[in-house]
């Protein structure tokens, strides 16, 4: 088994090594939940790769993870723009909730087809475990809604009764910081060399201004933390759908042979052997395994 591994680990660095080649850039890869925990061990995991490469300014993260803590999206973000002018997301499988959020502070974010982001729902601790913070809120909408039209039943007021205030607040301030995070992240990263219109038949040519970019930030924020459109906090958001309903800039490297191919061996090869070996959360660059 130890041969076995080992085996693996060279193919996956030879392969890592393929991937910093085409991108030209540092690459790490992340895989597992985002909680505040793995913050100074990912601080520590960027300073390593950091040292090693002094003269690099872009980073390119592989992402597979099914969300967070929004907070923890913020803190990561600094940590990596501290040491990079230029960030790339690439998304083989999934980036959920708060990867989705992570993914928005990228320059670009590269997906193919089966590739996937989710609503951007925040994950708040409960005294309990994490929960989707805007499936509360809607619930709790819902049943004052019902209030002011005179249709609460007995049962759905003793429900709203027993309602913790200031959870519901907590919950409120997520989903405050989420949308102020996408929409500040968009602006400074994801939109920075969007200068000129190349869509709109009314506004071809001309120069995209500032309040335009804000704009388009915040309705890309409404759409993707609006409940109504997805329904569900597992939603799964495929590409087509961020390019044409969000109208989100997306690298699409589906009819891309070889770079499919780079990205498809490094990681489903990786994720095979975290799965295997059972680790929730696993970090991954030439300088770390």
């Amino acid at each position: 088994m130890q041969i076995f591994d080992r085996t693996i680990k060279e193919i996956l660095n030879q392969n890592l090594e393929k991937l910093e080649t085409h991108f030209k850039s540092d690459v790490i890869f992340y895989y597992g939940e985002i909680h505040p925990s793995y913050e100074k061990i990912f601080r520590d995991f960027i300073e390593m790769l950091k040292e090693d490469t002094p003269g690099k300014d872009r980073l390119t993260i592989v992402l597979n993870t099914p969300g967070g803590n929004a907070e923890t999206v913020e803190k990561m973000v600094e940590i990596i723009r501290h040491h990079y002018k230029e960030v790339y997301f690439v998304v083989p499988d999934y980036a959920m909730s708060a990867g989705t959020i992570f993914c928005m502070s990228g320059d670009k974010i590269f997906m193919d087809y089966s590739s996937s982001l989710g609503p951007i729902d925040p994950q708040v601790f409960n005294g309990t475990t994490y929960v989707p913070a805007l499936g509360y809120l809607d619930k709790v909408n819902e049943l004052l809604e019902k209030a002011q039209n005179g249709t609460l039943t007995q049962a759905e007021f003793l429900i709203l009764q027993n309602q913790d205030l200031a959870l519901l607040r907590s919950y409120e301030q997520a989903k405050e910081l989420t949308i102020t995070l996408l929409k500040k992240w968009l602006v400074e990263y994801k939109f920075k060399d969007w200068t000129k219109h190349r869509t709109d038949s009314n506004k071809i040519g001309k120069s995209v201004t500032l309040k335009e970019k804000i704009e388009r930030a915040e309705e890309i924020a409404d759409k993707l933390g609006n409940n109504k459109i997805w329904h569900s906090h597992g939603r799964m958001i495929n590409i087509t759908t961020l390019v044409n309903t969000l109208r989100l800039e997306i690298e699409d490297y589906s009819d891309d042979p070889n770079l499919r191919t780079l990205i498809r061996n490094y990681n489903d090869l990786l994720t095979e052997f975290i799965v295997r070996n059972g680790f929730k959360v696993f970090l991954h660059s030439r300088k770390h395994f």
